[in-house]
């Protein structure tokens, strides 16, 4: 095993904890951005470039008839084949956080339409499920297995919101394990099925799923509720015959305590291990290779690679299966340093230095060397971990335009908790939702006076069904302050509006009028 270390050109800071990679054809796509996406690149999917140890980011097109995928951070995402041997596939992503930390319950798949050395283009498609649907959560698992020529997906684990019923002020944003139950999922057909196992009595997050035909087996993970992470092994097996499916589990020994742990698979039967933690403050520096064989598994302590000072010091660790045996591994960056979200990234080569070489596989990091202290690092909370799957090579991007961070607006003045106006009110030790879409962070709109500004919205007096017109309404809003400068400089004229004549009839038509016997005397008489 083999470490590498290479500088990044830039937009590291949009490669957060969370972000999830896809591995399309050989080539590595990133999603889960930091932030909302922007106007360089309004799907959120990037083509990841680390050739001649520079990171280059090409942003992805989406078809037209596409659904919008917003950046999930901590989504579950597995491979979805037709059968076994195909050799076409799709990526289904599942759950995860929004920038804006709500939870998604939506089920997407994306696979690839067209690629050239121009562009990129992806079809993304919501799926609609019935039955027992999954409820919204991050942190847990998906995983196809195929039986008696069917395939289904395999939902299990993670953690989602207390229920609004049990929420407090002071535990708004509070979290809880998901039920241990499986999930059955046929996309064929739409439909979902629960089932609830008696070996499965604890909810599991950020635990590690490798499945191989019709077996899965899941290992590690950190539970809530017991605030453990316990080194039980267990086996699903799911049997698909023309009827009903049928899931059985059993608990096998030999597992591992850890949680948030990465599995990168280095040929048809062997994967392995790195990463995580084996408790709240101490990572685990032990690797560990798996080996499938028919109905077993077997799990033994293989040489670790020499880890760097930085790496060994520091509290809090990321990173994801790059695929063909590479791990991409990220640590945070020096407190003191001038990009307060940079961190550094590394590769971890499993396989040997041959098979390396044909992969020509490279990573990201700063350009800085960390002088860290580490005590200064942060505690990595269960909470914040993740884990995904995905391949990575190199693709040639020479004579395309790059993503580029420095070229979006800077967003460091529209924080949550700005002081919005004279009158704001909002401090971020005592402030509560006030409309029913907030959850942890108040709702702001943009005041277009000048430059622009953003104001929350509370402190600008607004209802929630102005709110909700606003933002979906294509019209500039002004706040308190501005409001009224803005109609002195924006009067309309007034506009003369010309009269129009109207036309003469060609013939005047008047009324007959008819005269009694009695009024020709009377007249008569008059002027005599």
């Amino acid at each position: 095993m083999s470490l590498q270390v290479v500088s990044a050109v830039s937009n590291s800071s949009l490669l957060q904890p969370g972000f999830s990679l896809l591995n399309f054809d050989g080539h590595v796509f990133f999603f889960g951005q930091k932030g909302w996406p922007k106007r360089s690149c309004p799907t959120g999917v990037f083509l990841l470039d680390t050739k001649q140890n520079e990171l280059k980011m090409k942003p992805a097109f989406f078809s037209k008839d596409s659904c919008y995928l917003p950046p999930l951070r901590y989504p579950a995402l597995s491979v979805l084949r037709g059968n076994a041997e195909s050799d076409e596939y799709q990526y289904i992503i599942h759950g995860g956080k929004t920038p804006n930390n709500d939870l998604s319950d939506k089920i997407y798949i994306m696979s690839l339409v067209s690629k050239n050395s121009k562009k990129i283009t992806f079809q993304c498609v919501e799926k609609d499920l019935a039955g027992d649907v999954p409820e919204a959560r991050y942190g847990h698992t998906i995983n196809v297995v195929h039986s008696r020529g069917k395939s289904m997906s395999v939902i299990f684990g993670g953690r989602a919101y207390t229920p609004l019923a049990q929420r407090t002020t002071e535990k708004w944003n509070s979290v809880v394990d998901c039920l241990p139950s499986v999930f059955l999922v046929d996309f064929e057909f739409g439909c979902c099925t629960s089932y609830i196992l008696p070996e499965l009595q604890d909810g599991l997050s950020f635990h590690v799923s490798v499945a191989r035909n019709d077996t899965i087996y899941i290992l590690g993970g950190h539970s809530l509720q017991n605030n453990t992470r316990s080194p039980t092994l267990y086996r699903l097996k799911v049997d698909l015959p023309l009827g009903s499916p049928a899931v059985t589990c059993t608990i096998l020994p030999g597992g591992i305590s850890v949680s948030s742990a990465i599995v990168t698979q280095t040929s048809d039967t062997e994967f392995v291990l790195v990463g995580g933690y084996q408790s709240d403050n101490q990572k685990r520096l032990v690797c560990n290779t798996i080996v499938l064989e028919d109905n077993k598994i077997e799990i033994v302590e293989r040489a670790s690679p020499d880890w760097t000072p930085d790496i060994k010091h520091c509290r809090m660790w990321f990173g994801g299966d790059m695929g063909k045996g590479s791990v991409l591994l990220g640590i945070p960056g020096a407190n003191k340093q001038l990009i307060s979200d940079a961190n550094y990234f590394y590769i971890l080569r499993c396989k040997g230095a041959e098979e390396d070489k044909e992969e020509e596989l490279t990573a990201q990091t700063c350009s800085q060397t960390s002088s860290e202290d580490p005590g200064d690092s942060t505690p990595f909370e269960d909470s914040e971990e993740f884990c995904f799957s995905a391949e990575a090579n190199s693709f040639d991007v020479d004579d395309t335009d790059t993503y580029n961070e420095d070229d979006e607006e800077d967003e460091s003045e529209t924080g949550y908790w700005i002081t919005c106006s004279a009158s704001c009110n909002i401090d971020i030790n005592t402030w509560v939702p006030f409309y029913s879409t907030e959850l942890n962070k108040p709702a702001m709109i943009l005041c277009s006076s000048g430059a622009g500004h953003w104001v929350h919205a509370q402190c600008m007096y607004l209802s929630e069904s102005m709110l909700l017109h606003l933002s979906e309404a294509n019209v500039k809003y002004f706040c308190n302050e501005h409001v009224d400068l803005n109609k002195g400089l924006q009067t309309p004229k007034k506009v003369v509006h010309l009269k129009k004549q109207p036309m003469k009839p060609l013939r005047k038509k008047t009324t007959m009028k008819l005269t009694t016997p009695a009024k020709k005397s009377f007249l008569r008489r008059l002027f005599e």
